[in-house]
């Protein structure tokens, strides 16, 4: 998946977070934090791929991308797999922890955001060719269909022209039929 599917996926699973579960306080502050919080943990798996969009759009990532790349095993390695997730939600919380010292927002609820976003981006790219080492180390890479003949190519047709129109349709339809609860939420922020 590219990386603007990507980006969709993590918002389209964080509305249906929040249509099913809506938190009962939240401030505004906490709100625009979880959603970029969002936005880069759909990217964060792909950080071992050096060209990955999270480093072009940071000051030096094409460097730190190429340093950060070969200890991450290379693209759809352990970054890609259930380890990965839990290291990457290890490091999340203690950053956050770390953070959190300043900046007065519910850590807790930009956690999940960010792992909800990168939960997104391993369950996408399981529709790839590739596929995804899910129980690294074991060699073997999942997807679904399990015939990876079957499955979509990265920046294709497929992807571009059903499943990016898909998100958006699945965010519409989030959104218009729990009006109310959306509505609900954004009073209560503080």
């Amino acid at each position: 998946m590219t990386g603007r599917t990507h980006d969709l996926a993590a918002f389209t699973a964080l509305s249906y977070v929040l249509v099913t579960l809506p938190p009962e306080k939240i401030s505004l502050a906490t709100a625009l934090v979880a959603f970029t919080a969002n936005m880069v943990g759909g990217l964060a798996p792909d950080l071992d791929q050096p060209t990955a969009k999270l480093w072009r759009d940071i000051r030096g990532g094409s460097i730190l991308g190429k340093v950060i790349s070969p200890l991450l095993g290379g693209h759809r390695f352990i970054s890609h797999s259930l380890i990965g997730v839990v290291l990457g939600g290890i490091i999340a919380r203690v950053g956050l922890d770390m953070i959190g010292t300043v900046l007065l927002v519910d850590m807790h609820i930009v956690w999940w955001a960010f792992m909800i976003g990168m939960i997104s981006h391993i369950i996408m790219d399981f529709f790839t060719h590739d596929g995804v080492p899910l129980l690294f180390p074991i060699p073997i890479k999942f997807g679904f269909p399990p015939l990876s003949v079957l499955r979509m190519k990265t920046g294709g047709i497929v992807e571009k022209s059903f499943v990016f129109p898909i998100l958006i349709f699945i965010n519409g339809f989030l959104y218009y039929t729990n009006y109310q609860t959306i509505l609900t939420f954004l009073r209560h922020l503080r």
